[in-house]
């Protein structure tokens, strides 16, 4: 069996019932989260909405962390791809039943556009191969196996080829493997990149829309006086689901500028994390040692061999693969 279908297996091993239970959990843990997020404008409606922000903060990191125990109580895990998926389809639904009438027509085309490509490319990220190498690949006759008996075993073999790496969540090994993305619910590969790229700018444009949008509609509120000490649930929901897609900006623009420079620099984020900053694990990838003294581990320093220059490494990867 291919390391493909394997992977594929790995991926559905779960019966249809822990499907439909895991997606059950994952839509109870996005209302309660949202609504928990909802309640900072009800309970401090005198803070202006920047205060709100860390408080907003503290309350969705509590209701994750209490998320994370529904297996342990109900013995039902839930699923960050579909967390996800119902939190895009809840700002969505906010949008189109509370703020959508008062938007131009040219700002709801643009935000109902956005949302719907990112629920495509979020199952054409998670449905998607990476770049997995099967075994019958020509790339274990590059690292020297010579028959099934070493390819099923290509942990240390797969070490020497360009950039194949294992991945422990799927069980997979991926060619320019650059990390296993929990939310999207696969790897991030040579296969993949792109996509991921393209989702995480789109992740970022959808939110700052529907911060524009909400602002505005905060603004009218509070020029027409709807906004009082007691809100109406609507405005409360349509303020907290804007804390929650700028509490989401605020790490997500980071991490796409953290993704830019990786491929600027042609460096993985998996090869970064083990060598340049923590520097741990060298043998496994000894593309990356460069020593000053033979018999000194002490003197091992980072280099990237693959770095060609930002706008040959910039080209190569928009190359289609």
């Amino acid at each position: 069996m291919s390391m493909l279908a394997s992977a594929g297996l790995h991926r559905l091993r779960r019966s249809p019932w822990e499907v439909l239970w895991s997606g059950l959990a994952s839509c109870g843990l996005t209302l309660l989260s949202q609504l928990a997020v909802a309640m900072v404008p009800r309970l401090f409606p005198s803070l202006s909405l920047i205060a709100m922000l860390p408080i907003a903060g503290v309350v969705f990191l509590v209701v994750i962390v209490v998320g994370r125990f529904w297996r342990r109580f109900i013995g039902v895990a839930v699923s960050a791809p579909l967390f996800v998926l119902f939190n895009i389809l809840f700002l969505w639904g906010v949008y189109v039943f509370v703020i959508r009438g008062g938007t131009s027509s040219l700002l709801d085309m643009v935000i109902n556009a956005e949302c719907a490509m990112l629920l495509f490319g979020l199952y054409r990220i998670f449905s998607g191969d990476p770049g997995i190498v099967a075994y019958e690949s020509s790339f274990f006759e590059e690292a020297g196996c010579k028959d099934f008996v070493e390819a099923i075993c290509p942990s240390e073999k797969l070490s020497s080829l360009p950039r194949v790496r294992h991945c422990n969540c799927c069980k997979a090994n991926v060619r320019g493997y650059d990390h296993h993305c929990p939310a999207f619910g696969n790897c991030i590969g040579q296969k993949n990149h792109r996509l991921f790229m393209a989702l995480l700018t789109g992740f970022v444009v959808a939110e700052s829309t529907y911060t524009i949008c909400s602002t505005k509609y905060i603004t009218r509120c509070i020029n027409s006086g709807a906004i009082r000490s007691e809100n109406p649930l609507s405005v409360n929901m349509v303020i907290g689901a804007m804390l929650f897609s700028v509490l989401q900006l605020l790490w997500q623009v980071v991490f796409l500028i953290w993704h830019i420079y990786c491929i600027c620099f042609n460096i993985k984020t998996d090869e970064w994390l083990r060598g340049e900053i923590f520097q741990i694990n060298w043998k496994k990838y000894p593309e990356f040692q460069m020593k000053g003294q033979p018999q000194s581990d002490s003197e091992v320093k980072f280099v990237n061999p693959y770095d060609k220059g930002i706008l040959c490494n910039v080209r190569d990867f928009l190359q289609p693969r």
